[in-house]
């Protein structure tokens, strides 16, 4: 049983990590809903647990968990979409403030956690965190290539984004591959629509 200021204050965090279900990405879902970054998540989590057993010898848990916070700095000031990320942007240590401010109300051991679990995301300090981190670039473009896009969707921008991170690992590199070539589908299919590319 966890002590009664341990639990309000896991009650507390997840109150505030709450407002990721309404924080919205750029990309949109099949139906051509807006998609969140609680969705994406979910779906970078179900992704990771699919193809862990074909990552080698890595820490699953540690993966999983890196995954679920590599975006729990969002909750508090949104996300900012891929196109608009700048190289020496102060991104990282607002999303660190935004992540340091939401688990506050955590015991120190969990809070300590969370915020080890996501700098490791953002250094690629272990094989999990560099493997989340590859992941998470090609959930972004498996959404991309299904989603119910606007008719000016840059599709071209998936043929670079990410792909440093997608390199670290042979079946990442394969499944980037697949997505690639679903990317150049849809610019094709684009193209031939005559809407702008």
């Amino acid at each position: 049983m966890l002590p009664a200021d341990e639990i309000k204050g896991v009650l507390a965090f997840l109150r505030e990590a709450e407002r990721l279900k309404s924080v919205i990405r750029s990309g949109y879902t099949s139906t051509g809903r807006p998609e969140s970054t609680a969705e994406h998540t979910w779906r970078l989590c179900l992704m990771a647990m699919l193809l862990a057993d074909g990552l080698g010898d890595i820490d699953v848990a540690r993966l999983l968990k890196i995954c679920i916070v590599h975006d729990l700095g969002e909750a508090l000031h949104g996300d900012v979409p891929a196109v608009a990320q700048v190289e020496g942007d102060d991104r990282a240590a607002r999303e660190r403030a935004d992540i340091e401010t939401l688990t506050r109300p955590l015991d120190d051991r969990r809070r300590a956690e969370i915020l080890a679990l996501w700098h490791d995301y953002e250094t690629g300090a272990s094989p999990e965190g560099r493997l989340a981190k590859g992941l998470d670039k090609l959930e972004t473009i498996l959404q991309h290539t299904q989603g119910l896009n606007p008719a000016d969707f840059d599709y071209a921008f998936n043929l670079d984004y990410g792909t440093k991170h997608t390199a670290v690992h042979p079946l990442i590199g394969a499944i980037r591959a697949e997505l690639d070539n679903d990317t150049r589908a849809r610019m094709t299919a684009q193209q031939a629509s005559g809407a702008p590319d």
